[in-house]
């Protein structure tokens, strides 16, 4: 954990409490156990799950302390990243965490409710209808996700959940880059502007690592999201 803590100091300028170090270690133990039986997580090893969950999870940081959200949703969350790291180093914040597949969304409301984290809602649903919903369209200050899709579908999933003024991020690999360029008409569409590609260097991870900030310029057209698979198979 020594480690760990050093790249998180590193990377963040961050020293972690007794009791966040504590919450982090039983999320882990709990992954591990709950990946043997069913599949969360690919990455299955202490180190890998500090930096390629824990740690990439906790960069959104770098970003998000120019416009410090108070309202959060995390959008196809899988085992709560980047979610429920975030929501431990920053327990103030209110955090949505959604997920469609059901294993997934269980896991994570079993780790809020053993580590009494409090202002987090687990929402079993796809993007696509919970951007339609009066309760969450426009409510967010950021919408964040890692992993879903690419851009332009990732852009139709997130911006109608943001605020206009909010900003929604998009956790991204070495494709990060062309992607935000291939993204920029849809971005346009759904009210947003491409306001930050951020690399970010993750200890001993090989490839690099983009954190893309779209701010939210003006409201999105009330016809988008499409309905459920129609922005993966067609995006804008």
């Amino acid at each position: 954990m020594e480690k760990f803590l050093r790249d998180v100091d590193n990377l963040l300028g961050i020293k972690l409490s007794h009791s966040q170090i504590k919450a982090l270690l039983y999320f882990e133990q709990e992954l591990l156990t709950w990946s043997a039986q069913f599949n969360l997580t690919a990455i299955r090893d202490q180190e890998g799950i500090r930096t390629k969950h824990f740690l990439d999870s906790l960069s959104c940081l770098l970003v998000m302390r120019e416009n410090p959200p108070k309202t959060l949703v995390d959008v196809g969350t899988g085992a709560g990243f980047p979610g429920v790291p975030l929501k431990i180093i920053c327990p103030s914040l209110r955090v949505t965490l959604v997920e469609s597949v059901g294993k997934k969304a269980d896991f994570c409301r079993h780790i809020i409710k053993q580590l009494g984290l409090e202002q987090v809602e687990v929402i079993q649903s796809r993007a696509e209808d919970l951007g339609q919903s009066p309760d969450h369209r426009e409510k967010y200050d950021w919408a964040v996700a890692r992993a879903v899709a690419n851009l332009p579908t990732l852009a139709e999933y997130l911006l109608p959940l943001v605020r206009v003024g909010g900003a929604m991020l998009a956790q991204k690999g070495e494709t990060g880059p062309v992607e935000a360029q291939s993204a920029e008409r849809a971005i346009r569409l759904l009210g947003g502007h491409l306001h930050q590609l951020y690399k970010v260097n993750l200890p001993g991870v090989a490839e690099d690592r983009y954190l893309i900030v779209i701010q939210k310029k003006a409201a999105t057209p009330p016809h988008y999201p499409r309905r459920c698979g129609i922005p993966a198979k067609k995006p804008l």
